[in-house]
């Protein structure tokens, strides 16, 4: 390998390069990227008219970029006749540098706001469409399993209530606890002041079994199961076995879908119910300690108040939507994965937001209907 290195003779009719040694990247490296420079101070204001490639040895790409930056376009296909595939090296290179296109103007701040706030909208829309294709596909499994019960998959059934369900009792239970002990806690210090220390009972009660049980329970189903349906789904769509399995003709909704949306139906109002008892226990071991009541009277009181059945009922039959809303979101979610780890990060954290947000819509739609019917 000899070193990149240049000659040059001027004569009345211009400037004569000669170039010496490899222009290429290993040829070049010794000068650090100096040669170029130099070379160009050394031209000045001469026009190179002619090139003497006889102590020439390779040309790459890299030697050519250099030199097309000092000569640019004043080389024509003639000045490399002796060293025709330098010259096409040369010429590629030259066009290359001479039709780069311009740098895109930065568009305003305003104008980037309200482009994103459009293609947030478009998203939007193209989510919504998507959604409903999914929820008519998942009618129609659900109606196709209910018409033919022998195609039902039991042992997937079991394995998702067990998952989804059993296995999520010991993390929804202590989470209700503290937000009965909570709530106590705050009744106590705010009806204490006002000498009401016993309707603290039903404040406890109201709020527990009504919004915060199955509320508290369906949000941490939302972030433990949803999140997980859509990432085993989505996993699977990576690796093609969804596509496998319609070829073997197996439906992926039958497979996937159906145990999973079973599961949430079956577990979330048990699972609702224990987060109740939880709740009530916390408010009321507060209550002795805080309020002094005792369990006998807690029991006593909470036996007492008007409408009991009604609190009770409004908290399970949120349960059911809600876990056809979170199997639905994070299975959605979990189909809509395309090939990449990136779309499978963004798709289980929309799933765990969605189904949140879901969650909180629909106990505000809940809570409205009930009002309207006196419950």
């Amino acid at each position: 390998m000899a070193t990149a290195d240049f000659e040059i003779e001027s004569d009345e009719a211009g400037a004569r390069l000669r170039l010496i040694g490899d222009w290429t990247t290993a040829g070049l490296s010794h000068h650090r990227g100096r040669l170029g420079p130099r070379l160009g101070r050394e031209l000045g204001d001469r026009s190179v008219k002619a090139l003497d490639l006889s102590n020439m040895g390779r040309l790459d790409t890299t030697g050519a970029l250099i030199l097309s930056r000092v000569l640019g376009r004043d080389l024509d296909a003639d000045a490399w006749s002796s060293r025709p595939e330098a010259g096409r090296i040369y010429q590629r290179v030259v066009k290359v540098e001479c039709n780069e296109g311009k740098p895109l103007k930065r568009t305003r701040g305003l104008t980037r706001m309200f482009a994103k706030i459009g293609h947030g909208v478009y998203d939007i829309g193209g989510e919504a469409i998507l959604s409903m294709a999914f929820l008519g596909r998942l009618i129609t499994a659900t109606g196709s399993a209910l018409k033919h019960p022998g195609r039902i998959r039991w042992p997937a059934w079991v394995s998702q209530i067990e998952r989804a369900g059993l296995d999520a009792i010991p993390i929804v239970a202590v989470t209700s606890f503290f937000i009965g002990a909570v709530v106590a806690f705050i009744g106590a210090d705010l009806l204490q002041q006002f000498g009401f220390d016993v309707f603290a009972v039903e404040l406890i009660a109201i709020s527990v079994l009504r919004e915060f049980a199955v509320v508290i329970a369906a949000i941490l189903l939302a972030g433990r199961s949803s999140s997980s349906f859509a990432a085993e789904i989505g996993s699977m769509k990576m690796n093609q076995e969804i596509d496998a399995m319609q070829v073997m003709g197996v439906n992926p909704f039958q497979a996937l879908v159906i145990p999973r949306l079973a599961a949430m139906v079956i577990m979330l109002p048990l699972l609702t119910f224990i987060a109740m008892v939880a709740g009530l226990f916390g408010g009321a071991l507060v209550s002795w300690s805080q309020l002094s009541l005792g369990p006998d009277f807690f029991l006593q009181r909470l036996g007492t108040i008007n409408d009991i059945g009604n609190h009770l009922f409004v908290g399970l039959v949120k349960a059911p939507v809600f876990a056809v809303v979170v199997a639905a979101i994070g299975c959605r979610q979990g189909m809509a994965v395309s090939g990449d780890v990136e779309s499978l990060g963004r798709r289980v954290t929309a799933a765990v937001v969605q189904a949140i947000f879901a969650i909180i819509f629909l106990d505000a739609v809940f809570a409205l209907i009930f009002l309207e019917l006196n419950l």
